[in-house]
């Protein structure tokens, strides 16, 4: 089978970078995979596993003659990469948690958002860091979210759809505004929520005895806090306002369960406790079905 692209430039050779040039090479989805990196020992790292075919010392030169170019590098690092592409003419696409402020770089750099500019967001990652810990299935079964605009060329949208399928994922398309207010609630509020729980358990004295003897469901609602202190930090600066609004929205129901508490109100505990458990429950039936039907697909 003939390779869909023939050149592949990956800007940011961290985890995902470096899945995504590992899973292009497991599945010879690209003829040649070029990276570049800040860090010279990622591309050092990426050769020495054959992840990677090239290594270059700048963006312009990695990006030089690419019919597909992926930036892999932090949200508010995205502006100053896309600066270094005023001249590729292939498909650009973007994995960054946040698009509104993707989508504004573009404008600023270009004056327009591309048509050939498909931006997305893999749903996939892991605690671990670096190309070091790169897996060319991390995106099996699990979700990319492309946010093209309107004015989007078709042929590039289908090509990026086509090129996560191939990878194993399952592609949703939403506007760029109803991605970044659906993973303020569902992504970085949880792991705002992490950090804090865990910072505030290592200040409290003997903090190697409290994660000893913690339960296994605080070692996975925990685990999210090993994740890339740069990486988040950019995450909850570029979506400030819709992080704060969930938050916000988030901090009143604590006060309104702290106060059932306080007042001794156990059975309207209980039936919020009920109310939860009926939706987790709902989202529960609804995950196993779809995945039910990805697997007969």
């Amino acid at each position: 089978m003939e390779p869909q692209f023939n050149k592949v430039s990956i800007i940011g050779l961290g985890l995902i970078g470096g899945s995504l040039a590992a899973g292009l090479k497991q599945r010879g989805l690209a003829r040649w995979i070029c990276a570049y990196d800040s860090d010279p020992r990622a591309l050092v790292a990426g050769i020495e596993m054959g992840v990677i075919d090239e290594s270059a010392e700048s963006i312009k030169n990695c990006t030089s003659g690419s019919d597909l170019v992926i930036l892999c590098v932090p949200v508010l690092s995205i502006k100053g990469a896309l600066a270094e592409l005023p001249d590729v003419r292939g498909i650009i696409t973007d994995v960054g948690s946040v698009k509104h402020p993707v989508i504004k770089a573009a404008r600023e750099i270009f004056g327009e958002v591309p048509a050939h500019f498909v931006p997305g967001h893999p749903i996939a990652g892991s605690e671990k860091h670096g190309v070091e810990a790169a897996n060319p299935d991390l995106f099996e079964n699990h979700k990319v979210i492309l946010t093209p605009l309107d004015s989007a060329d078709s042929g590039a949208v289908s090509a990026v759809e086509q090129l996560w399928k191939s990878m194993g994922a399952q592609v949703m398309k939403m506007t760029p505004g109803h991605h970044d207010s659906v993973f303020a609630k569902t992504s970085h509020l949880p792991h705002l929520l992490a950090y804090a729980l865990v910072d505030m358990l290592s200040a409290q004295g003997d903090s190697l005895e409290i994660f000893e003897y913690a339960a296994g469901g605080f070692r996975d609602f925990s685990r999210i806090a090993a994740s890339d202190p740069v990486m988040w930090r950019d995450i909850f600066k570029a979506n400030d306002e819709k992080v704060l609004d969930s938050l916000d929205q988030y901090l009143e129901e604590l006060g309104g369960i702290r106060n059932l508490i306080a007042e001794g109100k156990m059975d309207e505990l209980e039936d919020l406790f009920k109310r939860a458990k009926i939706a987790r429950d709902h989202f529960s039936a609804i995950s196993e079905q779809s995945s039910i039907l990805d697997g007969a697909s």
